[in-house]
């Protein structure tokens, strides 16, 4: 099975997951409004999706993840995520971007390998200090 994450959706204001079959076919299918709360519901919503559709680790092949677009934040926890998911399991993670509304993967060289954020503009993250 494949699990995709999806961190980005709807102007990373959705986090949606996908559980496919070998075969591609959707399995299951988990999405939750997070606007600014991605960290505290991606890995319980993961957990709701596993549990769901009776997957456990040992039946995932790999983890799929948009690593381009989005907001900073929201693309970050979804990569990092699917990292961390990858790593403890020993599994393979894709990086996947949307191109002319298209998806894109990468290809996977080993049976881990760390996907890295591609962010469209620098990032916006420090207040500025007064003077």
């Amino acid at each position: 099975m494949k699990l995709f994450i999806n961190t980005i959706k709807g102007e990373s204001t959705v986090i949606e997951l996908v559980l496919r079959n070998n075969n591609d076919k959707i399995i299951g299918r988990e999405s939750v409004s997070a606007r600014y709360c991605q960290a505290e519901k991606l890995l319980p919503l993961i957990d709701k999706l596993i549990k769901q559709n009776n997957c456990e680790g040992d039946n995932l092949a790999n983890i799929e993840v948009f690593n381009q677009g989005g907001s900073f934040t929201a693309l970050r926890i979804g990569i990092i995520t699917a990292n961390a998911l990858g790593y403890a399991l020993g599994l393979p993670v894709k990086g996947v971007v949307k191109a002319n509304d298209k998806l894109k993967e990468a290809k996977i060289k080993d049976k881990f390998n760390i996907i890295k954020p591609i962010y469209s503009k620098e990032p916006n993250i420090t207040v500025k200090k007064n003077k």
